[in-house]
């Protein structure tokens, strides 16, 4: 073990290892091996059985496409409300920092509730939509805005320490080497961020396919149209279908393990294109 790790002069590398894969076994191995062991004894064709309906499938589909598409959204505008918050002084810049972080804060059942009373029929802005041909709430656009509601400080908070440490050099180096601001930016800047901003939209998307609390109000919950896949789990454990609840755990944990070594993958290959991690 000693020759795999680096040389430090702070000493305590086997207490510090043993505390950390104690917890990380208690928090997160543990329950991952308990599912897959139980997924096990239930068996492939008893698994298969319960995830292979029309209702599942569906519930399935809608949360990692929603996901994904919030994700895609919080990508692009968490770079620009990154770049403005890093690069900009102006008045109230603070306060919508400070509010970048409030659906951390924010109990997601009270992020649901309120996302609900603006965007139902008769809310102050699901009323301005209806009245445009557009229904929020109740519909996968609802879930879509919760999602983003959700997902955005993951974007915002891995990309601005990265914004903040860009030398500006470089930038005035390709400007002065004429090229203009969209291929410095294409160019330059993106390549440097692009790691931060894969690491950002895996966390989104990851907290999208999982969240519960403020999706469940906003969504309606019909089944095959707006219910989720985590809303499915609690519906088979409350009618004490354990089998069941397992069966949807064990797709959701294999979709997700693909798709986020996926973008690992991704990201490996982009460290080794341009030298950064």
């Amino acid at each position: 073990m000693a020759r795999f790790r680096n040389k430090s002069a702070l000493p305590g590398f086997g207490l510090a290892t043993g505390i950390m894969m104690t917890v990380l076994s208690i928090v997160v191995i543990l329950p991952i091996v308990a599912l897959l062991a139980r997924g096990g004894e239930i068996g492939a064709g008893q698994l298969w059985s319960d995830i292979n309906s029309p209702r599942v499938w569906a519930a399935l589909a809608l949360s990692f496409r929603v996901a994904f598409l919030a994700a895609v959204f919080n990508l692009v505008f968490g770079l620009m409300l990154a770049w403005v918050l890093t690069r900009y002084d102006f008045p109230g810049r603070r306060l919508i920092d400070a509010a970048v972080d409030l659906p951390f804060a924010l109990p997601t059942a009270v992020a649901g509730i309120a996302l609900t009373a603006l965007y139902a029929p008769n809310g102050v802005l699901g009323s301005i939509a209806l009245q445009m041909g557009v229904k929020v709430a109740y519909t996968p656009l609802g879930i879509w805005i919760a999602l983003v509601f959700v997902g955005l400080p993951f974007v915002v908070r891995t990309v601005q320490p990265v914004i903040a440490e860009l030398d500006r050099e470089v930038e005035e180096a390709s400007a002065t080497l004429g090229a203009g601001r969209i291929r410095t930016f294409w160019r330059v800047i993106l390549p440097t961020l692009s790691p931060a901003l894969l690491t950002g939209f895996a966390l989104a998307l990851a907290r999208g396919v999982g969240e519960y609390g403020s999706v469940i109000f906003i969504a309606g919950n019909l089944p095959q149209v707006t219910e989720i896949a985590p809303l499915l789990i609690v519906i088979r454990l409350e009618e004490f279908n354990y089998d069941g609840a397992v069966a949807i755990a064990i797709a959701m944990l294999s979709i997700s393990f693909t798709m986020l070594l996926a973008i690992n993958l991704v990201q490996v290959l982009n460290r080794r294109k341009y030298g950064n991690a």
